[in-house]
């Protein structure tokens, strides 16, 4: 472990005093895994997630199990985590994902759509403008339950197929799921291409088109070591929710240039540095994730978690 009194605080004024982590590992983590982890892991993952602070963990996914096998034991799953007091929201693809989540008491959902054609083609064999409308039913049923939902942009910095994505295209898109009435818009960088001005330069497209910064999260992917970079430029902007991924777990097994998401330890060192509340308890998280690396049979790729963890 570090030695006490670091990282040394630090705070920036112009940055907001408060972030919200959106958790992803045990959803989005584990879908990219090779074979299928245990329900009872998934539920002790979620679980020592929870108790480390974190105050959303995106449970699991409604997917049809032929898509996302890693995920196919929702229904066996979210039982046995409902009752945590923190937000665990899922991910679903349409009315048929929505009736799967609402029988088991699901409060928060998150529909999956793409700035590009291409992705949206091999994510879900359809045009972009034929995806929205799939998901349109399913946002209004959501809402009518009561329910909160997230809309996830994906390749919203660029694609492996068509290269760079004009802004104008992610803003048209981020537009159509605010007007869906999603509470929320992730930003993601599917394949991790992302820089800092072009963060901004998307964020301020976003401002002229009426989005509201205080409905905007962003997703960041470290393939070129850029998430941390990326994520300042986004709170310096005004954003003030983050998806993360506890021990950098994940990708995206639709495409698959895509490496690991941000490590939530490597976020929350660099919040607590700069003074900014996350309620998260880095040892805790750091040893959720070293117990989890355990379970997967190789070591996390967080560099916070092997500093932390590592032992002289």
């Amino acid at each position: 472990m570090t030695a006490a009194g670091l990282p040394m605080v630090v705070p920036d004024p112009a940055l907001p005093a408060r972030v919200r982590i959106h958790e992803v590992g045990a959803r989005d983590g584990l879908q990219n895994e090779k074979g299928a982890v245990p329900t009872d892991v998934k539920a002790e993952f979620i679980r020592r997630l929870a108790a480390a602070g974190l105050s959303t963990v995106e449970a699991t996914s409604f997917v049809h199990p032929r898509w996302v096998p890693q995920l196919a034991d929702a229904e066996d799953l979210f039982p046995l985590v409902r009752d945590l007091p923190v937000r665990l929201p899922v991910l679903v693809p349409n009315e048929r994902g929505l009736d799967r989540a609402l029988a088991l008491g699901v409060r928060e959902i998150a529909v999956f759509a793409s700035a590009t054609e291409s992705f949206a083609k091999a994510n879900l064999n359809r045009t972009v403008d034929e995806a929205l409308a799939l998901f349109a039913p399913t946002v209004t049923r959501a809402i009518e339950a009561g329910l909160k939902v997230r809309g996830y942009l994906s390749m919203c910095f660029g694609d492996p197929w068509e290269g760079a994505v004009p802004v104008e295209q992610v803003v048209r898109v981020t537009k159509a799921l605010a007007e869906m009435g999603c509470d929320e818009l992730s930003l993601g960088d599917t394949i991790g291409v992302a820089t800092p001005g072009h963060v901004t330069h998307l964020l301020r497209a976003l401002d002229d088109a009426g989005v509201p910064t205080s409905r905007l999260a962003v997703h960041f992917h470290d393939t070129y070591g850029q998430a941390l970079s990326n994520t300042l430029a986004a709170l310096r902007h005004g954003v003030t929710t983050v998806d993360a991924s506890a021990g950098g777990l994940g990708g995206c097994p639709y495409a698959k240039s895509a490496t690991g998401n941000l490590a939530t330890e490597d976020l929350v060192w660099m919040l607590d540095g700069l003074g900014i509340e996350t309620g998260v308890d880095l040892a805790a998280l750091t040893a959720t994730s070293v117990w989890m690396a355990e379970q997967l049979g190789r070591p996390s790729p967080s560099r916070t978690v092997r500093a932390l963890s590592h032992k002289e």
